[in-house]
């Protein structure tokens, strides 16, 4: 068997939120063994690798903090991956203004607020790598979803219309979307609800956060320099179309 490629990270800058845990966590560990230095953006501290600085994506002055204190200790990074993320099962007519604000508040303004602090200094840099972790429910729709399905199909367009607008920095953005995952937030679910969503997974599994995380590495590393504006779907076949 050929061994596998380098992927290129030697020595390089990068930022994930939500990497404390889940697949953010798996992001985190992946990039570090390839070689990177990498910056774990989160509320929660993480006891794996990784510079850990305390972030509220909903706060913008936690934003501009994580902003200011990555460019002062490394400079530009040269990938950022917005892995942060959170949801509730909750039916739409029972989600009120608080919770679907939470929702947009998390998923697709955290994303957008911390790509803006550090998009311009990538862009001055002339590189990097932005990777976006969204959900194929933002793909296909998701009952008991429709607010983090419209968050996550925000942070798509998102992906999209930023990559046209980097494209010649040149700058790659792509976005991830995963199924469901074992991760803390799908263990949170109700049981009956998990089960149902891994009999309906082609693969019978779901899927583990490493294998989210080596899409996320992809996108990240120098496999992907002719790329951008990318959605892939890493869901074990469950959303084969949409």
């Amino acid at each position: 068997m050929a061994e596998r490629s380098d992927p290129g990270l030697e020595g390089q800058i990068a930022v994930v939120t939500g990497g404390a845990s889940g697949i953010g966590r798996a992001a985190v560990d992946l990039l570090e063994a390839a070689g990177a230095r990498v910056f774990v953006a989160d509320l929660n501290e993480s006891d794996g690798p990784g510079e850990f600085i305390c972030t509220d994506v909903t706060v913008d002055a936690a934003i501009e903090a994580l902003s200011e204190t990555v460019l002062e200790r490394a400079g530009a990074p040269h990938v950022l991956v917005n892995a942060a993320g959170w949801d509730e099962i909750r039916p739409f007519v029972e989600s009120d203004f608080e919770f679907i604000e939470r929702i947009v508040r998390i998923n697709l303004l955290g994303c957008m607020k911390v790509t803006r602090c550090l998009l311009p200094a990538m862009l001055e840099a002339g590189r990097g790598k932005v990777v976006n972790v969204a959900s194929d429910a933002g793909r296909v729709g998701s009952s008991g979803e429709t607010a983090y399905a419209s968050a996550k199909g925000g942070v798509i367009a998102f992906t999209k219309s930023v990559a046209r607008e980097t494209a010649r920095g040149p700058l790659h953005v792509n976005c991830v979307c995963p199924g469901p995952t074992d991760t803390p937030l799908f263990a949170s679910l109700p049981e009956k609800l998990r089960g149902a969503l891994e009999r309906a997974i082609p693969f019978r599994r779901l899927a583990r956060p490493e294998e989210v995380a080596e899409a996320i590495l992809f996108f990240a590393s120098r496999r992907s320099d002719y790329v951008t504006g990318q959605v892939m779907s890493v869901s074990g076949g469950l959303t084969m179309a949409g």
